[in-house]
């Protein structure tokens, strides 16, 4: 069985391969891991000497095989004790990450799944993050368009929040903007680094781009 650290090494590599694609540079390590470069240099080498991960000198690592499967692994423990957290326990979707992050390791592959059935199989959490099924499969999130990229005048839903600080999701949430909720973006003004939104029929908002870019949108039911 991993360590704890393994499984925090392992998953920090898999969300920004997810995020950015290809090799994930030992600096994106340390900022996720919060720890120092030596740190992550002595802990990647002893997890590549394991066959966790492929360690291209001045580069970077990649995920093998089995590490992508561990780290999937963890990524759907935490994923779905989120989902509990806040379904079940009625906890707040902007408390529910640290709670999750330690619970992710003590978690047995038994609960889970009576977790998962408990939950009726959820295929995302409560932040619209995507769920890895207990195969590892995981939906592809790489061209998901946000309020803003995607297109306007067009009924959206809000699929997924992708800052989930505690400031942020308590943003989203008072501008009714959680997954789920319905969205058309009216006008894009790129020069004054705003988007115009109507959440309701004659309800409208106002967002910057930044805030804008970390809110996925998809197509409306």
């Amino acid at each position: 069985m991993a360590s704890s650290t393994v499984e925090n090494y392992l998953k920090a590599a898999l969300l920004h391969e997810q995020a950015h694609g290809g090799i994930v540079p030992m600096g994106a390590l340390v900022e996720a891991l919060a720890v120092v470069p030596g740190t992550v240099t002595t802990m990647v080498k002893a997890m590549a000497a394991q066959g966790l991960l492929a360690h291209e000198a001045r580069q970077g690592v990649r995920l093998t095989p089995v590490g992508r499967a561990l780290a999937l692994g963890v990524l759907r423990k935490h994923r779905l004790v989120e989902t509990f957290l806040v379904r079940t326990l009625k906890m707040d979707w902007s408390e529910v990450h640290d709670e999750a992050e330690a619970l992710e390791h003590a978690v047995s592959d038994r609960v889970l799944a009576r977790m998962d059935e408990f939950l009726d199989h959820p295929t995302t959490d409560p932040h619209g993050d995507p769920i890895p099924d207990a195969e590892g499969r995981i939906a592809d999130t790489a061209r998901q368009a946000t309020l803003e990229t995607c297109a306007a005048n067009k009924p959206l839903r809000v699929a997924r929040i992708l800052d989930q600080s505690p400031d942020f999701l308590a943003y989203a949430q008072d501008c009714g903007l959680k997954p789920g909720a319905r969205v058309k973006v009216l006008q894009r003004d790129a020069a004054g680094g705003v988007v115009r939104c109507e959440t309701k029929p004659g309800q409208e908002l106002t967002l910057g781009l930044p805030a804008a870019a970390k809110i996925v949108v998809g197509a409306a039911a």
